[in-house]
């Protein structure tokens, strides 16, 4: 029997999640195969040699290639609709080598202001110490794109929806005012998935994923995966990442193949949740504001459902407060605190897309290195909250929610409680 991953056209997304990529070996198993290996051994030495020299194709080192891994790539290049796909070991490996392949010391980044703690720090201090200036704009405002890129630039770098205040970024114009700058797009999708949105149809170059999130969605593995054009991703990504290592193992490879096919199924059902309880947060007292790309009082509503399918499993609200950017904000997050705390059924956690409902406190935690004045222009308060909406019965979300709330109107201002060791 042919793989149908021998021959995918004319399969639908759902079809190539599930089959796509999948070689068997001569044993005709049923799942994936799972090659542990660190190495593989070659018949004589002359074919050692030809595989090293690229005059062959076949593995020789599972920091280079490996089978599982190899799976993990072809079925995600067929769900994201890219034409490659490169695996690393985490999130932030795919964001560090997809930029990182792209500019030299005197290049120039222009980015969006609204992104995750972590990709802002690589782009204002690690890639600064290389030598690589990066501009930075509010990334819904496309006067200031314009702006920034009348002059050249190397590279546009952008997350839509963003971390975690939910804006909404026009890829589409974006990305034409990038090329007419000469830059390359690169898309950071982990909040709407392949399944909501495809950046690569709407102008973007290369596409970036946290894996650790809905496409293993169940909270067992790290990794990434940066896809786009054959030519760069077997081009200067490959080159970089082999030279520099950041392998994803042949384990997490696995886990995270047979989570893509899941995946749709998970992230369409988690949205049709997270839009039920963003629209019954946005009525309840204490809540200031909630933003969810698919609200009416988004705004970016429109753009929003002209781009995505659905509006993502993320919901985020700030509560009420009276202070202000100058204020001490102690007693907000103490109360914000009493909120958190005060959830049963919802985790506390940093990581989102899980099949169980999380909440994170960006300014302490996923945001706590970015400048408190650009955390304000971010939309990130002392009381803001991101809640990953899982696949847990709504009724029983809202009731967990509902208590919590019910504990932050109450909760007296003071200072934080020390943490539990």
């Amino acid at each position: 029997m042919t793989d149908p991953s021998c021959c995918p056209d004319g399969y639908g997304p759902a079809t190539l999640a599930v089959h796509g990529g999948h070689h068997r070996t001569a044993f005709q198993e049923t799942a994936e195969g799972l090659f542990l290996t660190s190495g593989f051994v070659y018949d004589r030495a002359a074919q050692a040699e030809a595989a090293f020299a690229e005059e062959i194709d076949r593995y020789t080192y599972s920091r280079y290639t490996n089978p599982t891994v190899t799976t993990f790539e072809e079925r995600l290049a067929l769900v994201e609709g890219a034409e490659d796909c490169y695996a690393t070991a985490s999130g932030m490996a795919a964001v560090f080598a997809a930029v990182a392949s792209l500019v030299r010391a005197g290049c120039r980044v222009v980015a969006a202001r609204e992104l995750f703690g972590s990709s802002l720090v690589l782009l204002s201090e690690t890639l600064a110490g290389w030598g690589v200036r990066t501009d930075f704009v509010d990334g819904t405002d496309l006067g200031q794109w314009a702006a920034a890129l009348a002059t050249p630039a190397d590279v546009v770098f952008l997350e839509t929806p963003s971390n975690p205040a939910l804006d909404v970024l026009d890829l589409r114009a974006i990305a034409g005012l990038a090329h007419a700058a000469g830059a390359r797009v690169v898309v950071d999708n982990v909040f709407a998935t392949p399944v909501l949105q495809r950046p690569l149809a709407l102008g973007a170059d290369v596409v970036v994923y946290s894996a650790t999130k809905h496409i293993d969605g169940q909270g067992r593995v790290m990794g990434g995966a940066v896809l786009g054009r054959r030519a760069f991703v077997r081009g200067p990504l490959q080159d970089f990442l082999r030279t520099t290592g950041p392998t994803l193992a042949p384990f997490n490879a696995w886990v995270l193949a047979k989570g893509l096919e899941t995946m749709a199924l998970r992230v369409r059902a988690q949205s049709a949740a997270a839009l039920e309880l963003a629209a019954w947060l946005e009525q309840q007292p204490g809540v200031a504001a909630v933003r969810y790309p698919f609200l009416p009082s988004h705004p970016q509503h429109d753009l929003a459902r002209a781009q995505m399918s659905a509006g993502g499993t993320i919901v985020t609200l700030t509560l009420a407060s009276a202070a202000g950017p100058d204020d001490d904000p102690a007693d907000d997050v103490a109360r914000t605190f009493a909120f958190i705390d005060a959830l049963r059924l919802v985790a506390i956690a940093n990581n989102l897309g899980d099949t169980k409902s999380m909440v994170t406190h960006p300014a302490t935690t996923t945001h706590r290195r970015v400048p408190p004045d650009l955390r304000w222009r971010q939309g990130i308060r002392p009381t803001t909250v991101r809640l990953s909406v899982g696949l847990e019965d709504v009724v029983d979300l809202r009731a967990d929610l509902d208590a919590a709330l019910g504990a932050f109107r109450g909760a007296p201002a003071g200072s934080r409680q020390p943490a539990t060791p």
